[in-house]
């Protein structure tokens, strides 16, 4: 049996060369943690590529909130996928819906033929999708490789049962990746199934910042992150899922 996958989520340059550093498998690069993940700089992915010599899937999301996206913002996602495509992308992470919370099937088959044949992953917009079932069989068809997801609750813990029985489902149409606090004691229910492939994990760890001077009187959002601190990849917490992979 093939050995499972580790993926990372990585939302800055430390995180990600950490994560290739302590053997991640591939990387899917964004911006903007607090956003759930954005469409990160050409320049990151640029850079990344002389320096890291592991896959690297690059986020296509033009905004943070819902994945109900104006013909406009289409056309942004469209660009940033040939931009990234010649700055070597080697995959895309991107989800679409209609305002009814189905998956947006005419906009995923005008991005998936701009991402030609470089596989692509249809994010949690499944999760928020309002028939699971209903979208699993369409983006089978509209032929992405696999679907993140956390079952359709906030983290894979929750949705555990649901995640089986995707898996179970899905067989080999497609990979059902688990992400959304993912843990290393979660792979082995999941891998009970005989059909996992791949894991969804960030690892990360908050590292303190060399920062040594903060205004505590200003705020740059309403949801801060804390000036004192980075994050990081933990290399003791990837250890211990390449253990049980």
């Amino acid at each position: 049996m093939d050995r499972i996958l580790l993926e990372a989520p990585v939302f800055n340059l430390q995180g990600a060369l950490e994560a290739a550093q302590f053997g991640i498998d591939r990387l899917e690069l964004c911006a903007n943690f607090p956003e759930g993940g954005e469409t990160p700089s050409v320049g990151m992915l640029r850079f990344l590529k002389s320096e890291v010599d592991i896959p690297i899937f690059v986020m296509i999301r033009p905004r943070g909130g819902d994945f109900v996206y104006s013909q406009k913002e289409l056309i942004v996602m469209k660009q940033d996928i040939k931009l990234m495509t010649e700055f070597g992308a080697d995959g895309f992470v991107f989800g679409l819906l209609d305002e009814k919370g189905l998956v947006n099937e005419a906009a995923c088959e005008m991005l998936l033929r701009a991402a030609g044949d470089k596989p692509c992953t249809f994010h949690r917009a499944f999760d928020a999708s309002a028939d699971l079932e209903d979208s699993l069989k369409k983006i089978i068809e509209l032929g992405f490789q696999r679907i993140l997801t956390s079952g359709g609750k906030n983290t894979l813990n929750e949705g555990l049962p649901v995640i089986l029985e995707l898996l179970e489902k899905a067989k080999d149409q497609i990979i059902i990746m688990p992400g959304g606090g993912t843990k290393p004691e979660h792979v082995p229910m999941l891998n009970k199934s005989g059909l996992l492939k791949e894991v969804h994990a960030s690892c990360k760890v908050a590292k303190p910042s060399p920062n040594e001077f903060v205004n505590k009187g200003l705020l740059f959002s309403s949801m801060p992150i804390d000036f004192t601190q980075h994050f990081g990849v933990d290399p003791e917490l990837v250890n211990e899922f390449k253990s049980v992979l």
